[in-house]
């Protein structure tokens, strides 16, 4: 199983609060999944709570609870398929604006809201930046095609996990109803290319390689966040 942190740490706190005031009046803004989106939900809701007109669309249960907690109005794609701006985290961003998403097993929706923005800022503390992706690759798979998708991955040299859950017996499933294959590739020489070549797989609903992110909010331990943006 892959295992990762859910701390909130004062990096996560600070550029959390800090992607929130990106958020103008008016807004319809993508809200992403994971422990530094929900410190961006709670200033999000006090900014509504002071006087902040926006609609919130979630990317899975976790961030919808967690909006309708702190009183954000949400909306979906159906009434609003264009979105002015989107946050999210990742689990890993190189130099090139790739980014590894996926730990909470929401990237595929994730990624629709993200083809779906105007604006698609991505907010992590920094240490999940590096010089090249190396992070496990989380993959949705229809159930019926765990096998054959293994398979392939495999073809393509990586080493396939099936994501299994902490409090259940049994596979992690996602809010679309599928499966999680977390799979190591080593160090990702051309993100692009994998991306496309896992997208070609039967069975594989969506994974977590994201290319050609625009904006990367990085929280730093001196408090200080660090605004990186693609030439």
């Amino acid at each position: 199983m892959l295992e990762r942190s859910r701390e909130i740490t004062v990096e996560k706190r600070i550029v959390g609060k800090r992607v929130a005031h990106l958020v103008t009046a008016g807004d319809v803004v993508g809200i992403g999944t994971g422990s530094t989106i929900a410190c961006a939900i709670e200033e999000l809701g006090k900014m509504v709570e002071s006087g902040l007109e926006i609609l919130g669309v979630p990317t899975s249960y976790q961030s919808r609870f967690l909006a309708i907690r702190h009183g954000i109005p949400l909306t979906t794609l159906d009434e609003n398929p264009s979105l002015d701006i989107a946050i999210d985290g990742a689990d890993q961003v190189d130099a090139h604006f790739n980014a590894i998403k996926g730990g909470g097993a929401a990237h595929t929706l994730e990624k629709i809201v993200a083809s779906s923005s105007k604006r698609f800022v991505i907010a992590v503390d920094e240490g999940k930046l590096v010089e090249r992706l190396d992070h496990p690759v989380p993959i949705e798979v229809i159930p019926a095609a765990l096998s054959i998708v293994i398979r392939e991955v495999k073809s393509l040299g990586g080493r396939p996990t099936l994501r299994t859950a902490l409090r259940k017996d049994g596979p992690v499933i996602t809010d679309n109803g599928n499966f999680i294959l977390d799979v190591d590739f080593g160090v990702i020489e051309s993100p692009d290319v994998l991306s496309g070549e896992l997208s070609s797989c039967v069975g594989v609903v969506e994974h977590g390689i994201f290319t050609d992110v625009g904006e990367v909010y990085v929280g730093k331990r001196d408090e200080s966040v660090e605004v990186l943006k693609r030439a």
